[in-house]
């Protein structure tokens, strides 16, 4: 928990294979990334087990979906914009920043989209910055799952070795840990009703 962090956050743009958004869940937890949002706005994400390796007990995952009166990724961005979030869009083609280059001095919501189209013009559009990962051969882009396992592990990187506070506070760990033991314990919705009933009674 000492090496988790809000600071770095993921979100994913209506991907289309649940291995590849499994394998992004499962990179995020290896690197220590804590939160992962998924925007469905066509695809929907499905979690594939045997790539997730277990990582969704480890790492919150968060949902937007679109409906007839709100669009999934504005309704995403403009709560991180709330939380104090630079947005971040992923794309080979908008030469801007790189994970080496790119401002840390706020937090980071780095988007990434679909297999096929990439990220949505909204996204694009509405992202405070672009950024791409250099490229020395013939081949376009690289994997969705790949690209985001490079991109959090250069900025956590770069981020831990900065003086700013990237790790969890007291509130943030306690949250976590409830979480945690939540996914972890059977029947655990029971053993909190149990706790806050307790507490409340002193």
């Amino acid at each position: 928990m000492s090496k988790r962090t809000n600071y770095l956050t993921v979100v994913i743009e209506d991907i289309y294979q649940s291995q590849n958004a499994s394998a992004v869940v499962r990179s995020c937890d290896c690197f220590g990334i804590q939160n992962v949002y998924f925007v469905e706005n066509k695809n929907k994400y499905h979690v594939n087990p045997r790539v997730t390796m277990g990582a969704t007990k480890w790492v919150s995952v968060r949902r937007f979906t679109s409906s007839p009166q709100h669009n999934a990724s504005s309704t995403c961005i403009e709560e991180l914009k709330g939380k104090g979030y630079r947005i971040v869009a992923t794309s080979p083609h908008d030469k801007q920043c790189t994970p080496h280059t790119i401002p840390i001095d706020k937090p980071l919501a780095v988007f990434f989209g679909n297999e096929k189209e990439g990220l949505s013009d909204y996204v694009m559009k509405q992202a405070d910055a672009h950024l791409y990962i250099p490229m020395y051969g013939f081949t376009e882009s690289l994997n969705i799952s790949v690209s985001a396992a490079m991109v959090m592990k250069d900025l956590y990187e770069r981020v831990v070795n900065e003086s700013i506070e990237w790790q969890l506070s007291e509130e943030e760990k306690n949250e976590l840990r409830l979480e945690w033991l939540s996914k972890s314990l059977r029947k655990s919705d029971y053993i909190i009703d149990d706790y806050y009933k307790a507490k409340q009674q002193g």
